[in-house]
């Protein structure tokens, strides 16, 4: 199907936001393109699944590269624990969100009333579809590139070895060693019982450090802890 103007104009928006200038704005309209949005559209459209499923992969690719030859010493184990600590949901969903895709995201009525938007599973297996469709229009040197780019801060927790630990460990100790306290308080939850998204926020002596969204109250903690750390230069 052909993309309209109002459409082609958001893409191209959203297209600046990612860094990248596709020579093909399809792919990244199906990248953008949800299940839920097809199945009510029943008119042939295509969704992201096909391209989630690539992205994942290239994802994977290009972090087990970069581990193998970033820790030549580093065992089999130890590197799919430090893949799996980069390459996860909440790190993909945080990117998602940075780079406003949920804005741009095509859903189905019933996921966009119950905030399917800013639903961590959805947005970061839409980053995978869009690493899918850079890979697809740029090439593995360009999608490679850009993921170690966009992969930076967790990358370097690998470094200083913190992906060994969850991100409230790393901030708890943090906030000790400093002799203050910290506290995660509830901003908000939307959706449904069955898929409900909670945001939490890190408070530091009252103090909001940072703040997240999940689909558990404890990986919106985790978040939200990850987000503080960032803000304190730690990752």
């Amino acid at each position: 199907m052909s993309i309209s103007k109002e459409r082609k104009e958001n893409l191209l928006l959203l297209s600046s936001c990612l860094g990248v200038v596709f020579k093909d704005l399809a792919l990244l309209d199906t990248a953008l393109t949800h299940t839920s949005y097809a199945n009510e559209a029943k008119n042939g459209i295509i969704h992201n699944e096909r391209l989630e499923f690539l992205g994942d992969a290239v994802l994977e690719l290009a972090c087990s590269t970069y581990l193998f030859n970033r820790f030549p010493q580093m065992p089999e184990g130890e590197m799919t624990k430090a893949r799996a600590s980069v390459v996860c949901e909440t790190t993909l969903a945080d990117l998602s969100a940075q780079l406003g895709v949920g804005k741009y995201l095509l859903l189905g009525k019933g996921e966009r009333l119950t905030g399917g938007s800013k639903r961590p599973s959805i947005l970061a297996d839409t980053f995978e579809a869009v690493i899918g469709a850079i890979y697809l229009d740029q090439g593995w040197q360009t999608a490679n590139k850009y993921i170690l780019a966009k992969l930076h801060s967790a990358l370097v927790a690998v470094e200083q070895g913190y992906n060994l630990k969850d991100y409230k460990t790393i901030l708890q100790e943090l906030v000790q060693s400093q002799g203050t306290c910290i506290e995660y308080k509830l901003i908000n939850e939307t959706g449904p019982d069955h898929a409900k998204c909670f945001c939490f926020a890190a408070v530091v002596n009252g103090e909001r450090k940072g703040s997240g969204s999940g689909s558990s109250k404890k990986e919106a903690e985790q978040h939200a802890a990850f987000e503080a750390l960032k803000g304190y230069g730690v990752l």
